[in-house]
């Protein structure tokens, strides 16, 4: 029988969350869901620089722990948005959490496909599900974010502390 993507992740992750309740060791699915190329903040946002734009979105660790994804409030294409200030947020079965913004500058796009399919926030958080893109107003501000390394060993010790 052929599984999809999606029911194997399922399968995967009530399998990891089963052996966690039973005290036995697994992977910690953290590295497979960090990509290399990106930005990472504290608040669990990633920024994916391409000259002086960048695209935003919340990090596959985020949106496993809010379960699914049914909103996504977006600005307005124009607004101004600051690093570590919200400027939008997520709603999902579990909870509502702000989306803060991992640099400062202009809106110049959002991804609206998120108005009718909010699910992609969880199906695809790096691809389909970004957020929004900004013209970058200060790029030394990325020197503060976490590169891939730092944020997965970020998401071990906040795991374990909970």
């Amino acid at each position: 029988m052929m599984r999809t993507r999606m029911q194997r992740f399922t399968l995967l992750l009530w399998a990891s969350r089963a052996a966690s309740f039973l005290r036995i060791s697994t992977f910690n699915r953290s590295f497979s869901s960090v990509l290399k190329d990106l930005k990472y903040s504290e608040t669990h946002e990633w920024v994916k620089v391409d000259g002086s734009s960048s695209t935003i979105g919340i990090t596959d660790h985020a949106q496993d722990h809010l379960g699914d994804v049914v909103y996504v409030e977006l600005p307005d294409v124009g607004n101004a948005v600051t690093q570590g200030k919200s400027f939008g947020a997520v709603e999902s079965v579990k909870a509502t959490g702000d989306i803060n913004s991992p640099v400062s500058g202009e809106v110049i796009d959002v991804n609206t496909e998120l108005n009718g399919s909010p699910g992609l926030v969880n199906a695809s958080p790096y691809d389909k599900g970004w957020i929004i893109k900004v013209q970058i107003k200060n790029e030394h501000e990325l020197d503060s974010l976490m590169d891939s390394e730092k944020y997965a060993k970020f998401c071990e010790e906040e795991d374990a502390k909970h």
